[in-house]
């Protein structure tokens, strides 16, 4: 039985854990940076353990600082949270080394499928449908040149140990190939250490459809559904949601049980998600598997009625998926959609916007979930991603969970850090997201508003400021403006 969960990450997925180990009684131990001293997060834990400078690379990335803080506050069981060390082989293989249960699946699958190449591979040999193109094998550009060719344009260049669309090309014609392929192996070089590429044939309009599959020890997987991640700029997910819009049912069946048919063809134990691309076809080809609780994994959750954090802990605890269903099945009940909240600038090319927040109020609303990192007084900081929140509406339907989020949106207000939280709210209001026809090219070809309201938000941000201060427990900002519908309120 786990006691003591130390949780390798930060900011808000850190106290999301803390959420469900506080329910269970297992202590919680909270590392952290310079630049995170006093975080919320840090605050919430049971104990907290110093691990070094604000750079990742000398602190969460750090894995003799997270050993060291294992050893020391007597650690049971490690969460790695989403990105840090989540993925990481030798981080898995050295918890394992010192005898702590990783929450995490077993350092061969993260090892198999943190390799673009060997994944792909190794779903062509359990009959999985992949998306046609090279094996990695050959690096040398005119050959690569020749296969691009026979796939014919549009390709797609992938890095190898790639992620997040970094070392990620599009190309659509033989003259820009050469310069494109040059390009994707010094962006994959830089980020991931691993210059290796190899090419996909472009699926056009295509959509996103992921599927959040559960292994335990005995090799039974299940799967709990799919999430829609059309919305995306530059290949960062926008917004989730579960389940995917305008998905014919006996094609969600069939996406899920290759899902599951892709984890158990590798023995996969806990949480993980596999990701497909849907042609306008019907047709779906593996894109990846994510060896890792997801950022999105709270539509999931919403839909399902599980804490997938819980089945993380229980399934490394040694619980089979029989005790955990307790004879009852998953069931996919109502619609949830997310939306990534981040201090960025939408009108000056989301560049990120850091400094202090002098203010910030989240909706406290019924159909909404909000997953914060932040408080009145946090800095963001220059050293990590700048997502503030997870902002989920629920509802019995896709239309009640639309409007709840853009509801909860219109009633978040942050003052300092510019946000993008008028911009999500243009996506989820613009009318062909309201009909559900997404696509991966949504934000490229339909124009989101981004001022007006946005503008007028800010405005009254500043007024909840200078209400407030810095006071720790301000009353809610609706008590002091005296009205419940923030846009009521005008000049």
């Amino acid at each position: 039985m786990i006691r003591t969960l130390l949780i390798a990450n930060r900011g808000e997925i850190s106290l999301r854990i803390q959420r469900t180990c506080k329910r269970l009684g297992i202590r919680t131990v909270a590392v952290y940076s310079d630049a995170d001293r006093n975080s919320p997060f840090v605050k919430n834990a049971d104990l907290s353990y110093y691990i070094g400078e604000s750079e990742p690379s000398k602190s969460y990335l750090s894995i003799p600082s997270i050993l060291k803080a294992v050893r020391e506050t007597g650690t049971d069981a490690v969460h790695p949270g989403y990105g840090f060390l989540s993925e990481k082989t030798e981080f898995a293989q050295a918890l394992a080394a010192a005898g702590i249960l990783f929450l995490g699946p077993r350092p061969e699958s993260v090892d198999l499928m943190g390799d673009k190449i060997r994944s792909r591979e190794a779903m062509i040999a359990a009959g999985v449908p992949v998306v046609p193109g090279t094996d990695g094998n050959t690096q040398d550009p005119k050959t690569l040149l020749n296969e691009a060719k026979k796939i014919g344009f549009p390709v797609m260049i992938k890095a190898s140990a790639g992620g997040g669309g970094k070392g990620m090309k599009r190309v659509y014609s033989e003259e820009e190939f050469l310069s494109s392929l040059e390009s994707a192996q010094r962006e994959a070089s830089n980020a991931f250490g691993d210059s290796r590429v190899f090419l996909e044939k472009y699926v056009s309009n295509p959509r996103h459809i992921e599927v959040q599959v559960f292994g335990d020890s005995k090799g039974k997987v299940i799967h709990l559904f799919e999430r829609e991640c059309s919305i995306q700029r530059r290949h960062q997910k926008v917004i989730e949601e579960s389940p995917a819009p305008n998905l014919d049912p006996k094609l969600r069946e069939e996406i899920c049980a290759v899902a599951v048919k892709a984890a158990s063809s590798i023995g996969y134990l806990g949480a993980g998600t596999v990701e497909f691309i849907l042609g306008e076809d019907g047709s779906f080809y593996f894109l990846e598997m994510n060896t890792r609780l997801q950022v999105e994994h709270p539509v999931t959750e919403i839909v399902t009625g599980i804490d997938l954090v819980e089945w993380q802990i229980r399934i490394s605890e040694g619980k089979t998926l029989v005790e955990l269903l307790a004879g009852s099945s998953v069931k996919q009940s109502g619609h949830a959609v997310e939306a990534r909240l981040y201090a960025e600038d939408p009108e000056n090319e989301f560049l990120p916007s850091i400094g202090k927040i002098e203010y910030a109020s989240f909706p406290e609303i019924q159909n909404v979930r909000v997953d914060s990192g932040v408080e009145t007084g946090s800095e963001v900081s220059l050293y990590y991603d700048p997502m503030l929140a997870k902002i989920i509406g629920n509802g019995k339907t896709r239309e009640e969970a639309r409007k709840n989020l853009i509801q909860a949106l219109e009633n978040t207000v942050v003052f300092g850090p510019t946000t993008n939280a008028s911009y999500l709210k243009g996506i989820l209001s613009h009318p062909e997201f309201a009909k559900g026809n997404t696509n991966t090219h949504f934000l490229e070809r339909h124009q989101i508003s981004v001022g007006g309201e946005g503008e007028e938000k800010d405005a009254l941000a500043k007024v909840a400021s200078l209400l407030f201060g810095r006071r720790k427990k301000a009353p809610s900002i609706w008590e002091a403006i005296g009205t419940k519908d923030l846009w009521e309120v005008r000049k």
